[in-house]
């Protein structure tokens, strides 16, 4: 079982940066062990992939199209958490913002392959 919270989001300008974390409590399974990842959900639209970041003794990290060069995701393991520093935003990426984590050989591009959810935090980018 996997718990996840989410801080971090608010509301910022167009052009500005949030820093969003993931604190996760696992028993069962190390942290390290899990794909994390990022997705979001604006309204009236389905929850899409933002960023994965894997671990087998190095990262991987992946990312949507859309927030390639503005999007970081990074985790610690020490600390058992994943962020998502997110540059140059723009009015387009107003969505709550979910945490997820998987158990699985894959990128973690998609939905269906994550197992436990964060309850989401809000971001709000004005332009």
């Amino acid at each position: 079982q996997v718990q996840l919270v989410e801080s971090g989001g608010g509301l910022v300008q167009a052009g500005g940066s949030l820093r969003l974390s993931c604190a996760t409590s696992a028993s069962g399974r190390t942290f390290s062990s899990y794909v994390m990842g990022w997705f979001r959900q604006a309204p009236g639209k389905e929850r899409e992939f933002v960023a994965s970041i894997t671990w087998s003794g190095s990262t991987t990290t992946y990312y949507a199209d859309s927030v390639k060069g503005r999007f970081t995701i990074s985790r610690d393991n020490t600390k058992n958490t994943v962020y998502l520093q997110m540059n140059n935003l723009k009015p387009e990426d107003t969505a709550v913002y979910y945490c997820a984590a998987a158990v699985t050989d894959a990128s973690g591009s998609r939905r269906y392959q994550y197992d436990y959810w964060g309850q989401g935090t809000q971001v709000t980018v004005s332009s």
